[in-house]
């Protein structure tokens, strides 16, 4: 079974099935080639296994092609997605579902555009430099880790990213 990877295509967080794979073969057997060439091949070889639009193609060939920049360690910058970036880092116990169901309530409440993801992968977790679950990170920066914050301090750090973007 090949691996799932999340990447941004837009505004959106899609599963991409192979790019692991397809980006270190491109990395290894491509290094002549222009960025056009690149984002083409990709997409063409990732196309065969995932479900691409033929409507937003280039959002997908430029994505594609800003993961194997970070794949060879050129410098990227990241499109920027809709609104808070929020991750709730935790493998599904009930305090880490607790606290996405605070995150959701707050926006609800709010109305500040976000992008909820449930990181539930412990791999994923470590790359954030701690395993204490369930954690909070708004915009790449650790909020909590290891605690259920209360609904009231959740809510200040979203309306402060919010009001930072």
């Amino acid at each position: 079974m090949k691996d799932i990877t999340k990447i941004r295509v837009g505004k959106h967080l899609v599963g991409i099935i192979g790019l692991k794979d397809a980006l270190a073969d491109v990395a290894s057997n491509r290094r002549n080639m222009s960025d056009d060439q690149i984002g083409k091949i990709l997409l063409k070889r990732l196309s065969k296994e995932n479900y691409i639009d033929k409507k937003s193609s280039d959002l997908y060939e430029k994505a594609f092609l800003r993961e194997y920049k970070k794949t060879i360690g050129e410098p990227v910058t990241e499109e920027a997605g809709l609104g808070v970036d929020i991750k709730v880092l935790g493998q599904g116990c009930s305090q880490c579902e607790n606290l996405t169901h605070q995150v959701m309530a707050v926006i609800a409440e709010t109305g500040i555009p976000a992008m909820v993801e449930h990181v539930k992968d412990i791999a994923e977790i470590a790359q954030f430099g701690f395993l204490q679950v369930p954690a909070l990170v708004i915009n790449g920066q650790v909020k909590s880790a290891g605690v259920l914050p209360p609904k009231a301090k959740i809510k200040t750090w979203i309306q402060q990213a919010a009001n930072q973007k």
